[in-house]
């Protein structure tokens, strides 16, 4: 699969593509790139994860990537350090309530530029 961004139309996303793939190549952590080839489909075809699945599929601390939005049905009873492209209010309330971090997906890579210990769920 070939990363376009060519066709998208907002420019952060652009960037935050252009980013991840950049980190991908300079640290050679394949995470990234999956991440970017996600984002650079359809917005059709991006994940839309609900917080009780994200709480059911992770343990405590676990650094977890939605590559598309997370939605704020169910309950967070962890603290986790959560990244997406976009987020729900209510989503984000409860992470915050629950003692979690939001970070956005070009700012998890710079963080954690191999990717290791970091959880694509989808």
């Amino acid at each position: 699969m070939s990363v376009k961004t060519e066709n998208k139309s907002s420019q952060d996303l652009k960037f935050a593509i252009e980013h991840l793939l950049k980190v991908s190549r300079e640290n050679n952590s394949p995470i990234w790139r999956d991440i970017a080839e996600s984002l650079s489909g359809s917005r059709k075809n991006y994940a839309a994860v609900n917080l009780g699945k994200i709480s059911r599929l992770c343990k405590q601390d676990d650094v977890i990537v939605v590559p598309g939005k997370i939605l704020g049905s169910g309950i967070i009873d962890k603290k986790l350090k959560v990244s997406a492209l976009f987020i729900s209010e209510k989503a984000m309330r409860k992470l915050r309530d629950s003692g979690s971090e939001f970070v956005p997906i070009d700012q998890l890579a710079e963080e954690m530029p191999k990717g290791t210990d970091v959880k694509i769920i989808r």
